[in-house]
């Protein structure tokens, strides 16, 4: 299936997004807890003018029933793009899988996977688009 380009307003904050990941990891560095970078990548997007919600609880529908505690989403930014937060040592290819479900659950188009525990932040950082 052949998407059309992201459009240009996603790609600006996209680019923030990265710039907010960039600056937790700068000052805290791998080795804490997710729910710390949470709190701290958040706080980043607010100083960068976005809005966002944490821990989105998206209900997913099966069999014809809706399940309300069916996904929940570490960060949705803009109601358009999807962060998904780890602190962990390896990244298994789930991750990347349980972020590219939940794009394609919700409609979404973009995505990023976020791992603040990698030494690099540019290695830590997974951009999924649709």
């Amino acid at each position: 299936m052949k998407h059309s380009p992201i459009p240009e307003e996603d790609e600006r904050i996209a680019r923030l997004i990265v710039d907010a990941a960039y600056a937790v990891h700068k000052n805290l560095g791998p080795g804490l807890l997710e729910n710390v970078y949470e709190v701290c990548f958040c706080h980043e997007l607010r100083k960068r003018g976005l809005s966002f919600r944490r821990q989105v609880v998206v209900p997913i529908e099966y069999d014809g029933i809706r399940f309300d505690e069916g996904l929940r989403l570490d960060v949705l930014v803009e109601e358009r793009i999807i962060c998904e937060l780890k602190a962990v040592e390896v990244m298994h290819p789930v991750y990347t899988a349980q972020l590219l479900t939940q794009i394609k659950l919700t409609g979404k188009r973009l995505g990023f996977l976020i791992n603040f525990n990698a030494p690099l932040i540019k290695d830590g950082i997974t951009r999924i688009a649709l």
